[in-house]
């Protein structure tokens, strides 16, 4: 089969985002990105009031991992990233709770980590013990998944005891070599469209640099172990490279797998053999971490 199937996937993706252009409504393109993520597949699910806040669970078991979908904080779902959800509930043998945070620009930041943090506090207020309790997500979630530990940490919660960050983006301040030795491979995040999406989230005031919008500026000492799995083409590869070296230096162990030929939270794209492999291994690690 060769490269077919990143060939398949990468004619879905510009099918769909080539579409977009300045009268495409911001309606018309989260449900593009939905259809496009989702590719159609509707899991199972249970659905949930996380204080307040519509939630799903995924799959069944004793763990929990609570995961943040990805989506630039403007687009994004339960119902785009279930069936991802659904994979890791699977590949782990355990629960996954998603939510539907809200999304700028209608609600910018906090209001993100402010939903979030909000779950959290629902999980140990019901009886979710940290040492099975585990926290992840993709692109943006990813983000919002360390944003959401280091905000725990400073309101003295108890901490979760694995971070899994698929493709993350950690950093609104878009520093990465990778944004050019990368751009031509990167179907979906360039530089200027981050850089907008930050916009976007942050309004005009907001600072990229604080820790709770690009939390690869934060303390990351004393964090629980992380997980990271990125593709080799992503432009946001430099975001993991950065994460993983200031999570080193403050004695945060930092486990990474750069996956050759991939891109951008490839594994949403289920025909991909990468994928398939790459939710075995998280799956793996988070049965080793709280199953």
């Amino acid at each position: 089969m060769g490269d077919e199937p990143i060939k398949t996937v990468l004619a879905r993706i510009s099918a769909t985002v080539g579409q977009w252009g300045r009268e495409t409504t911001l309606e018309q393109m989260r449900q593009g990105f939905a259809d496009l993520v989702s590719g159609g597949r509707r899991p199972p699910f249970r659905p949930a009031d996380a204080d307040g806040i519509p939630a799903a669970w995924f799959g069944e078991g004793d763990g929990v991992v609570l995961y943040c979908h990805g989506g630039g904080y403007q687009m994004g779902s339960i119902a785009s990233h279930g069936p991802l959800m659904a994979d890791i509930a699977e590949a782990a043998d355990m629960r996954v709770l998603g939510f539907d945070y809200r999304l700028a620009p209608e609600h910018r930041h906090p209001a993100a980590l402010d939903d979030a943090i909000r779950v959290y506090r629902w999980l140990l207020d019901g009886g979710i013990r940290p040492e099975r309790l585990a926290i992840g997500g993709d692109s943006a979630g990813a983000g919002l998944a360390l944003a959401t530990v280091l905000r725990a940490r400073a309101e003295s919660l108890p901490l979760p005891s694995a971070i899994v960050l698929l493709s993350p983006w950690v950093d609104m301040e878009a520093r990465g070599h990778s944004y050019e030795t990368r751009a031509a491979l990167d179907p979906l995040t360039q530089r200027d469209k981050v850089l907008m999406m930050v916009r976007a989230y942050l309004g005009r005031d907001g600072d990229p640099a604080h820790p709770w919008a690009s939390p690869v500026n934060g303390d990351l000492s004393d964090l629980p172990p992380i997980l990271i799995h990125v593709g080799d083409h992503e432009t946001v590869l430099g975001d993991t490279e950065l994460l993983a070296a200031r999570a080193r230096a403050a004695g945060t162990e930092v486990e990474t797998v750069v996956w050759p030929g991939m891109i951008h939270h490839f594994q949403v794209f289920p025909e991909l053999a990468e994928s398939r492999a790459s939710l075995a291994q998280i799956g793996a690690y988070l049965r080793d971490r709280i199953g």
